[in-house]
């Protein structure tokens, strides 16, 4: 609602206690961020925005603030909600409640599979959520010249929507390789973007080549994995973006960074999280309280959470509990543990009836995506000159690959998996009509005895990919994809184990997310049953297509040298 002399003068009576506050949370105590401090006081808000605090107020609707403490609504300044498997309009009733009232969201894997039809549906989606989602427009389709994707963009489709609501900026410019190359369609959307807001995606440049690519203006990164590279980001101006999600579990390692001092420098991100694990564990809740445990002072956790990150992403409307600032409140039970009692999001009170009635609900775009041809055990035969070659090798907790060469298994000219060593066949299927691309290779680390698994979602191109003890079940988990239309298959001695349909681009379900976490914990279940071990086997298989995080990867092109950038021989 536009501000007018009326709601301003109204405003104005009920900051100085003339009129009675629209909302007051009565005697709580407030996380002061520019000091630390825990302060008592009443909080009164007037419509979307506090208009005081530390002083006595009057409500028409009064909160109990005893034993409370207040924050301001916490900020996630990286996420793919594609990557929580179910629509914004789900994961909106999935994390609003637990405090995230804010989150930049790079829509880049639904993008890389739709193209803009996928920009539209999120950015027309944004509108429709109680939460505030904003976006990024995804600056790599596709992510790169080694796979296959089912959509292209480049700098003049991008620049259409810069100005459009609810975008930010240029999405996690990824390709740093194409930057430090020259390749013109990549500078140009960096000189489109010049003096606006555009995401990082470093991992661990440093040296010279991390000064070139900060200094095309991009000054954030999410992927730091250890404590030097993230500092040596910090060195150098970067906005360092604390990950804690399904795959990637940065904060424990990063913590010792975060301090009051850095604090301003530091915010925190999902990046890929699902429901079944905010459900288990949480989402940003679950980030500060595992950085406090961490070591992490709890005021530095919460000023990264809120204040940080808004001003890190322009959101200057947000992040402090004061007079003038937007009403998003988190009231917790306690501050160590971050324990959420209840949220209050543009004023008003989070319930079950914030949310818009599903019936409603913006229709899902995307279906019918997955437009591959059945396949047969002859699909998985990887030819060799020799017994020794290229392993992918799994880094537990990490989208981090090594580089391994190992010997295998030889007869006829092809090289075979080794179940004793842990070794499984992989392969890629591309799935977006385009080509009958089947990239072929090897993985250590999965664990599983027995089956396979297949995925539709393949970071970032999100073509088909199979992991198998041996080449029937691979054909099987393959073919069942197809039938479901995308989503995560279970396979064993030729029959389905587990699955999760994602019919939505082969993404998403159409499901509540109540649906969606109790699929994934019997997939979890079904997968462990196989004898793999990983916390997250299936979001780990879904990392090994992409060839923007080092050291070995595999798309359907083949296998991908990432330091090289360059495919080599299965």
């Amino acid at each position: 609602m536009a501000l007018t002399r009326e709601s301003l003068a109204a405003r104005i009576d009920k900051a100085l206690g003339r009129r009675p506050a629209d909302l007051v949370i009565k005697h709580a105590r407030i996380l002061n961020l520019a000091t630390g401090a825990l302060e008592e006081g009443d909080v009164a808000v007037a419509g979307e925005i506090v208009v005081g605090t530390h002083e006595s107020y009057d409500g028409r609707v009064t909160v109990d603030g005893r034993g409370v403490v207040v924050v301001p609504g916490f900020i996630d300044t990286h996420v793919h909600v594609e990557s929580s498997v179910v629509t914004p309009a789900e994961f909106d009733r999935c994390v609003l409640p637990r405090g995230t009232t804010t989150a930049v969201c790079d829509p880049h894997e639904i993008v890389n599979v739709l193209g803009a039809e996928g920009l539209e549906y999120f950015l027309d989606s944004a509108g429709d959520l109680a939460m505030d989602l904003r976006v990024q427009l995804s600056s790599c389709v596709p992510s790169t010249s080694l796979e296959t994707a089912g959509a292209r963009l480049e700098a003049e489709d991008l620049l259409r929507y810069r100005d459009r609501e609810p975008v930010i900026g240029l999405a996690e410019f990824m390709s740093f390789g194409d930057v430090f190359a020259h390749d013109g369609p990549t500078l140009d959307k960096l000189i489109a973007f010049e003096g606006a807001h555009i995401d990082g995606h470093a991992p661990l440049l440093s040296g010279y080549q991390l000064n070139a690519y900060a200094a095309c203006g991009i000054h954030n990164c999410h992927e730091s994995t250890n404590v030097a590279e993230a500092a040596e980001k910090l060195k150098k101006g970067f906005q360092v973006l604390i990950r804690d999600g399904s795959a990637c579990k940065d904060v424990a390692t990063l913590a010792p960074l975060l301090t009051d001092a850095s604090a301003p420098f530091i915010a925190f991100c999902t990046d890929d999280r699902n429901p079944l694990d905010i459900a288990e564990e949480g989402h940003l809740d679950h980030v500060i309280r595992t950085a406090i445990a961490a070591g992490a002072p709890a005021a530095a956790a919460y000023r990264s959470a809120t204040w940080s990150a808004a001003k890190g992403f322009g959101l200057n409307d947000r992040g402090l509990v004061a007079p003038g600032y937007r009403a998003d409140l988190v009231l917790l039970d306690d501050l160590e543990t971050c324990r959420v009692r209840s949220v209050i999001r543009s004023g008003a009170l989070v319930t079950e009836d914030t949310f818009p009635d599903r019936a409603g609900a913006r229709e899902p775009v995307g279906y019918g995506s997955v437009k591959l041809d059945p396949v047969d055990e002859s699909a998985f035969a990887i030819p060799s000159g020799g017994p020794t070659g290229p392993v992918i090798g799994l880094v537990p907790g990490t989208v981090l690959t090594e580089h391994l060469t190992l010997t295998l298994p030889y007869a006829d000219g092809l090289r075979e998996r080794d179940l004793d060593a842990d070794v499984l066949k992989v392969c890629v299927f591309s799935r977006h009509g385009k080509n009958r691309n089947v990239g072929r290779g090897f993985v250590k680390g999965f664990g599983l005895r027995r089956g396979a698994l297949a995925s539709s979602v393949g970071h970032d191109s999100h073509n088909a990919i199979t992991v198998g003890c041996n080449d029937a079940d691979m054909a099987a988990a393959i073919n069942r994809l197809i039938e479901i239309q995308g989503g995560f298959v279970a396979v064993a001695d030729g029959q389905v184990v587990a699955e999760l349909p994602l019919p939505v681009a082969g993404l998403m379900s159409d499901r509540p997310f109540e649906e969606v976490r109790d699929g994934l914990r019997a997939l979890r279940q079904g997968v462990k049953a196989l004898g793999c071990p990983l916390e997250e086997p299936l979001l780990q298989l879904a990392f090994l297509p992409l060839p923007v995080i080092p050291h070995l990867k595999i798309t359907d092109y083949g296998l991908v040298d990432v330091d090289r950038f360059e495919l080599i021989a299965a």
